[in-house]
C-alpha cells in the first residue's frame, strides 16, 4: 500500500494493516487463490495504461475513498496515481467526479469492482446515517449503530456511520459490557449480573437492557453506566428518563424508523440505535468511467 493511501486511511481513524486485509481477501475472492483476471489478461496489453474517473450515478454522501484507492494499490502493487476530488462526509450528486485513478489498464479494471463494491457499500452507509442525523438535528439525540454489522467489514461500516454524521457504540464483545435479557435470567437477575462483569472488568462501561421503569431503576442503583431501552413507547420513555434523572446514559432500541426519529429524541433520550444503518443500507451507486483513448 502506498504511503500517501496509508496516511489516508490512518487519517479517517482506520488501521491501514486491518483494511489491507480486507482488501487482499476481497481481491482474492474475485482473482481466486491465482490472483487471475482471465478476460483482462486476454484483452489488454501488459504495457497499457490509462485514466479511469469514479462518477456518482446517485446522490448521497460518500465515503470509503481511501479504501478503494487501497484496492487499486493492491492490485496494481502500488503502481497506480490516485488524485481524490472529493472528500469523505461530503455529499455528492449525481455525475459528480469523485477521484481519478491512473494506472495499467489491466490492474484498473482487476481493481475496479472490488473498489466499487466496498466504496458503494460505505457511501450508502453515509448516506442512510446522515438522513437520520438531519432527523434528530437540534435534539440532543444522536444516532448510534451496532453490531449488526457485515461480517468482516465492521470496522469499515462503522467508520462510514462516522462520515455520515452517526456515533459508534462499541466495535465488539470485548470493549463495553452488555447485560442483556439473557445474560439476567443465566446470572439471576440485574444486580447480579452487574456485580459479575463489575468484578470481573472494573474499567469497562457497563450497559444494561431494559424493558420497564422498574428494571432502568434497578440497573442504575445498581451502579450501570448506560441503559439499552428495548423496544419502548415514546410515553415510557419519557418515564424512564424522569425515574433514571441524569444518572446514567440511555439508548432507545428496537422497531425505530426514521418517519418517528424527532419524536423518540424529544422523550430526553441520548441515542437512538439503529441496526439498520449497517444491515439493511442501500449502496449509493458509483462507476469506474475510462476517458476515451486519443
Amino acid at each position: 500500500m502506498k504511503p500517501s493511501t496509508v496516511d489516508a486511511l490512518a487519517a479517517a481513524g482506520l488501521d491501514p494493516d486491518a483494511v489491507g486485509r480486507i482488501v487482499f481477501t476481497a481481491l482474492e475472492e474475485d482473482l481466486g487463490p491465482a490472483r487471475l483476471d482471465v478476460t483482462s489478461m486476454a484483452t489488454i496489453p501488459e504495457d497499457q495504461t490509462d485514466t479511469g474517473d469514479l462518477v456518482a450515478r446517485g446522490d448521497g454522501v460518500l465515503a470509503g475513498l481511501a479504501v478503494a484507492a487501497a484496492v487499486f494499490d493492491e492490485a496494481s502493487g502500488g503502481s497506480t496515481e490516485w488524485v481524490g476530488t472529493a472528500r469523505d462526509g461530503e455529499r455528492v450528486a449525481r455525475g459528480d467526479v469523485l477521484a481519478t485513478v491512473t494506472g495499467p489498464t489491466r490492474a484498473l479494471l482487476t481493481a475496479e469492482r472490488t473498489a466499487l463494491n466496498l466504496l458503494c457499500r460505505l457511501s450508502g452507509v453515509a448516506t442512510h446515517t446522515r438522513a437520520w442525523a438531519d432527523a434528530l438535528a437540534g435534539t440532543k439525540a444522536q444516532v448510534l449503530d451496532t453490531r449488526k454489522t457485515t461480517p468482516g467489514l465492521r470496522i469499515l461500516e462503522k467508520y462510514a456511520v462516522r462520515a455520515g454524521g452517526g456515533t459508534n457504540k462499541r466495535m465488539g464483545l470485548y470493549d463495553v459490557a452488555m447485560i442483556k435479557d439473557n445474560h439476567k435470567l443465566a446470572a439471576g437477575g440485574v444486580a447480579a449480573a452487574y456485580r459479575r462483569v463489575r468484578a470481573a472488568h472494573p474499567d469497562l462501561t457497563v450497559e444494561v437492557e431494559v424493558t420497564t421503569v422498574a428494571e432502568a431503576v434497578e440497573a442504575v442503583e445498581a451502579g450501570a453506566d448506560f441503559l439499552l431501552c428495548d423496544n419502548m413507547s415514546p410515553e415510557l420513555l419519557r418515564e424512564v428518563v424522569e425515574a433514571v434523572a441524569g444518572r446514567a446514559e440511555l439508548e432507545a432500541t428496537g422497531g425505530l424508523t426514521l418517519d418517528r426519529a424527532a419524536e423518540y429524541a424529544a422523550t430526553g433520550v441520548d441515542y437512538l440505535s439503529v441496526g439498520a444503518l449497517t444491515h439493511s443500507s442501500p449502496i449509493l451507486d458509483i462507476a469506474l468511467d475510462l476517458r476515451p483513448r486519443s
